[in-house]
C-alpha cells in the first residue's frame, strides 16, 4: 500500500533523505535524487532569518523541479514567528512544510527552537497548529524521543500533533542528551506506530547505514518508511541500494569509480552554479573524502583538493583519480 502525505503518493516504502544543515542543500540533494531518494528536505531554516530577509534563509528556500516531492523546514522558538516564516516558505512553493522539533545543537535548542520544544509540549503543540493554520500544504514534523532519558515523551507529542493536523512524523530514536551518540533505539518508534489512535504515516530515523539493517529494521519497528541522513553523505546509492535489497534480498554492487567520480563531480558543478565559484568551491570541500572513502593511499589527492581553488584544476584531479584507480574493484561496503 502507497503511503500518502495529503495528497503526495510516496509509494510503498520511502526512503527520505534528512534535512541536514551544511550539507543537505541542492547540490547534495541533486547527487542524493539521482541515487534513488523518494522525497527530500532543505536544510533546517531559521523562522526570524526568514522575517528579517536574512541571505542565507532566503537562499535556502531555493528548490528545483527535479527535487519534488521536497519538504521545507523551518526551526524557531516564538509562535508568531514561526506562522511568518510558514507563510513566507510557503510561497517558495514546496510540495509540504516541515518542523523541526528534534535539532539537538546548542545553538538551537539553547534559544528554545529544535528539540528544547520537547520540555514544553503545550507550546509545541500551540506553534504547530498556528503552522498548520499558515499553509495549505501538508505540515509534518520530525523530532526525537524525549529530552532525555527521564522525559521520553514523544508518544504525547505523536497523538496530540495528529489531533492538530500533522499528516507525517518522523521520530529519530535518540533522546536530546544523545545528540548523536550511542545507538538509535527504535523500540519507542514501534510503540507509536502500534497506537491505534495513530493514522498517520511514521518514519523511522537514526544509524540506518546498510540494506540489511533497512530491511531488519523495517520488519522490526514497522514504521511506514525510513528517513537517511550521515549514511547518504558521499554515498548517494544508499537509496537505491537499499530499493535492490527490500525487492531481491541481494546486495547492489557498490558503485564503479567512475561513478564515485562522476557523482562528486557532479556535486562539485552544481555546487559552483548554486553558490558561484568561490563559495562553491569552499563548500565542496567537507565532500571529497567521503565519495572516495576506501581509496588506498588517497591523503594526497584529498589534500590538494581541499587546497585548490581553480575549477579547472579541480576537474583534472578528477580525471587523474579515475586513471589512477581505475584498477581497482568497486567499494561494495559503506565505511
Amino acid at each position: 500500500m502507497s503511503v500518502k502525505i495529503g495528497n503526495i503518493d510516496l509509494g510503498e516504502f520511502p526512503l527520505l533523505l534528512a534535512p541536514m544543515e551544511d550539507v543537505s542543500d541542492p547540490p547534495f540533494r541533486y547527487v542524493c535524487k539521482q541515487g534513488g531518494a523518494d522525497m527530500m528536505y532543505t536544510e533546517f531554516i531559521s523562522s526570524e532569518g526568514l522575517i528579517r530577509s536574512a541571505a542565507k534563509s532566503r537562499q535556502k528556500l531555493d528548490i528545483f523541479e527535479y527535487e519534488r516531492p521536497i519538504g521545507i523546514q523551518i526551526f524557531g522558538s516564538d509562535i508568531e514567528s514561526m506562522r511568518e516564516a510558514t507563510e513566507i516558505a510557503t510561497l517558495a512553493g514546496p510540495d509540504l512544510m516541515d518542523i523541526n522539533y528534534g535539532c539537538p545543537v546548542k545553538n538551537v535548542a539553547c534559544r528554545g527552537a529544535g528539540s528544547a520544544l520537547l520540555q514544553d509540549i503545550d507550546k509545541m503543540v500551540k506553534m504547530t497548529e498556528a503552522v498548520v493554520k499558515a499553509t495549505h500544504l501538508p505540515v509534518t514534523v520530525k523530532t526525537r524521543l524525549g529530552w532525555d532519558d527521564n522525559t521520553k515523551n514523544v508518544e504525547e507529542v505523536a497523538e496530540r500533533l495528529q489531533d492538530i493536523g500533522i499528516q507525517a512524523l518522523t521520530i529519530h530514536g535518540r533522546t536530546r542528551a544523545q545528540l548523536y551518540k550511542g545507538e538509535a533505539d527504535w523500540t519507542l518508534i514501534r510503540e507509536i506506530k502500534r497506537n491505534p489512535r495513530i493514522k498517520i504515516p511514521i518514519f523511522g530515523n537514526g544509524d540506518i547505514d546498510s540494506p540489511e539493517k533497512a530491511a531488519n529494521w523495517r520488519l522490526e519497528y514497522g514504521v511506514d518508511g525510513m528517513m537517511i541522513g550521515r549514511a547518504a553523505i558521499g554515498y548517494p546509492w544508499i537509496f537505491r541500494e537499499i530499493k535492490h535489497f527490500f525487492a531481491t534480498g541481494e546486495h547492489l554492487e557498490g558503485p564503479t569509480l567512475e561513478e564515485r567520480v562522476a557523482a562528486c563531480r557532479t556535486h562539485f558543478t552544481k555546487s559552483i552554479e548554486w553558490k558561484g565559484p568561490k563559495v562553491g568551491v569552499f563548500e565542496m570541500r567537507r565532500h571529497y573524502s567521503n565519495y572516495f572513502k576506501g581509496l588506498p593511499d588517497f591523503k594526497p589527492y584529498r589534500t590538494q583538493l581541499v587546497k585548490e581553488e581553480n575549477i579547472e584544476t579541480i576537474y583534472a584531479l578528477l580525471d587523474e583519480i579515475t586513471d589512477k584507480y581505475s584498477n581497482i574493484a568497486p567499494v561494495t561496503e559503506m565505511a
